[in-house]
């Protein structure tokens, strides 16, 4: 289950939407979040399918790659859709004392449960195709703006794609951790739910000082190469917008009318 979490890691594949600046990509992202977000039927989420669809085979990403980071919110997305099966009101299907079914629940489960998938593999993108040290640059421009007003957009920048950065980091890390403990006799797959739980506790505390650990090798290293925050910093490649990143722009603004017309069509 560890192994099958891909968010956060970069797909090296040379590839239209790879040669994307930054900025257009997550701007791309943005828009593609407000539309799934102003869907409210099905008929959107086709669209949003559609050109999810299309701009995974324009990026070189195998789709089973792509699929791959569902499992790891398999649970909570049928979590998600049960609790709309039985907690909607309406037409009911089917009734035993207090649980019923209605044709709303059902509905309700189907929509989320398709939004929560989009909007996985819609953002899951952004970091397959992008390289770290392109998204903090994409991100820090973005944000550059509001450093008039005292807004950090370097530093800000800079931790969102280091967050992003330690999830594949630590995810092997624990997965390290699992195989040590099970070789140790530890036992993760027998027992209750509640069992199951209490027996991660021998992974979630050395993961916890690992990340520590960690953190700190990061923060030593940036010392060592006299990082002092963004101000006075140049970069050697600097990123900027070419004649694909304006093709892309009218197609999100495409997509995005398309999606605004299935709302009120």
């Amino acid at each position: 289950m560890i192994k099958d979490i891909t968010l956060g890691q970069y797909y090296p594949v040379e590839s239209l939407v790879h040669r994307l600046e930054a900025r257009s990509k997550v701007l791309g992202v943005l828009a593609y979040l407000v539309g799934l977000f102003v869907v409210n039927n099905f008929w959107g989420f086709v669209i949003a399918a559609v050109a999810v669809g299309t701009v995974i085979k324009l990026s070189g990403v195998p789709f089973s790659y792509m699929m791959r980071g569902l499992k790891a919110i398999l649970l909570i997305l049928l979590f998600t859709m049960v609790l709309n099966v039985f907690m909607m009101d309406g037409t009911i299907l089917w009734q035993w004392k207090f649980l019923k079914i209605t044709y709303e629940g059902l509905y309700r489960a189907a929509f989320m449960g398709i939004r929560l998938v989009l909007l996985i593999i819609g953002t899951s993108l952004l970091t397959f195709c992008t390289k770290p040290t392109e998204l903090t640059d994409g991100l820090e421009k973005l944000l550059s703006p509001f450093a008039r007003v005292g807004l950090p957009a370097h530093e800000i920048a800079l931790m969102m794609t280091i967050a992003l950065r330690f999830i594949p980091v630590l995810m092997d890390e624990a997965d390290k951790i699992m195989k040590a403990q099970q070789s140790r006799g530890a036992d993760f797959e027998s027992g209750n739910i509640f069992q199951r739980a209490k027996s991660l506790i021998p992974i979630i505390v050395p993961l916890f000082v690992s990340s520590f650990r960690i953190a700190g090798d990061l923060a030593l290293a940036m010392e060592a190469r006299c990082y002092r925050g963004g101000n006075g910093r140049t970069k050697l490649n600097e990123s900027r917008f070419a004649k694909r990143d304006a093709v892309w722009g009218i197609v999100l603004m495409v997509f995005l009318c398309a999606l605004f017309a299935t709302r009120y069509i």
